[in-house]
């Protein structure tokens, strides 16, 4: 088990670097600089050039990776002339809030999902079965924007349940903040709901058929026996990668979610970065994402040498 998790956290690291060339790089192509965009328009160009040097902008690109990739590992972010913040703590701010809108989304939608997954992969193409799929499929077909302006004019408008704006503050603590995710949440929860239960339902409808399932039945075991000791454990393992996949989609990526509910994440943070061609916020926020989606991904792998041993071997 150590040479597995050792290999896999070194794969971790290569992954790390190679992105943060591909970020730095494709950070250059974008349109201007980070000393136009904090001089301005109206800058001369012996301001700028001396702005440039100041920065290291006029060393070759390796060069500057480097020195780039030397500060962000020290912790020196550097700073948001767009934010007037530094970068590290406003980032890192922004972060915390998406985890923690993370967190309630997978507490919401991997219990739901799992749950009708194994209850239509038991009962395969009956009504049941069916009206979930259909429902499922007409939800997640729903744009982003459209789901959350239903929820808001239901729970937030109509019943009077919960708050229709979630512009929580950056000092609030998790339950003071929580009536405010609970929107955005379930908004992202019907985004993932149709995959997951349909990834689920194919699975446990896939073990159901094995011969191993028989043989418990034919011992005596009750459906319910089988599908905790037996079919879960294996039909689970597909539906790790797609919660580690849309882990690290809720954390950058929410971004129509998070403009609807005007709520602080990295994902409003990252469109507001690109907006304003702030460099440096761009390739911090771009970084921190990455690495939420590979540490993901590496305790997707850890699942899945817990629920299948032989993965360990590999």
């Amino acid at each position: 088990m150590g040479l597995f998790v050792a290999r896999r956290f070194g794969f971790l690291l290569l992954t790390m670097l190679l992105t943060s060339v591909l970020v730095f790089v494709m950070s250059q192509l974008i349109p201007g600089d980070q000393a136009s965009a904090v001089l301005g328009r109206e800058a001369s160009e012996a301001t700028l050039r001396g702005y440039r040097a100041e920065l290291g902008l006029d060393q070759p690109l390796p060069l500057q990776y480097l020195r780039w990739l030397g500060h962000f590992l020290l912790g020196d972010w550097g700073h948001s002339a767009t934010a007037r913040a530094n970068i590290l703590p406003y980032v890192i701010g922004r972060l915390g809030n998406s985890l923690r809108l993370a967190v309630v989304t997978l507490l919401i939608a991997v219990p739901a999902a799992v749950a009708l997954g194994v209850w239509t992969g038991v009962r395969p193409d009956r009504p049941v079965d069916t009206a979930v799929n259909i429902g499922a499929l007409a939800v997640v077909s729903l744009p982003e924007f459209i789901t959350g302006l239903l929820l808001i004019q239901v729970l937030a408008h109509w019943l009077g349940l919960l708050p229709a704006s979630s512009s929580v503050r950056a000092d609030s603590a998790f339950f003071e903040a929580l009536p405010f995710l609970v929107l955005p949440a379930l908004t992202a929860t019907l985004v993932l709901l149709a995959y997951i239960t349909r990834l689920m339902r194919a699975g446990v409808v896939e073990e159901m058929k094995r011969g191993y399932v028989r043989t418990a039945v034919l011992k005596g075991l009750t459906t319910g026996e089988v599908l905790r000791r037996h079919v879960l454990r294996n039909a689970l393992m597909p539906t790790v990668t797609v919660i580690a996949i849309s882990f690290g989609w809720l954390t950058g990526g929410l971004i129509v979610i998070e403009n609807v509910y005007n709520y602080p994440g990295l994902g409003r943070l990252l469109v507001f970065a690109i907006d304003n061609r702030d460099l440096p916020l761009i390739q911090a926020i771009t970084v921190v994402v990455v690495l939420a989606v590979v540490g993901a991904n590496l305790v997707a792998d850890l699942a899945y040498a817990y629920l299948d041993p032989r993965i360990r071997l590999r």
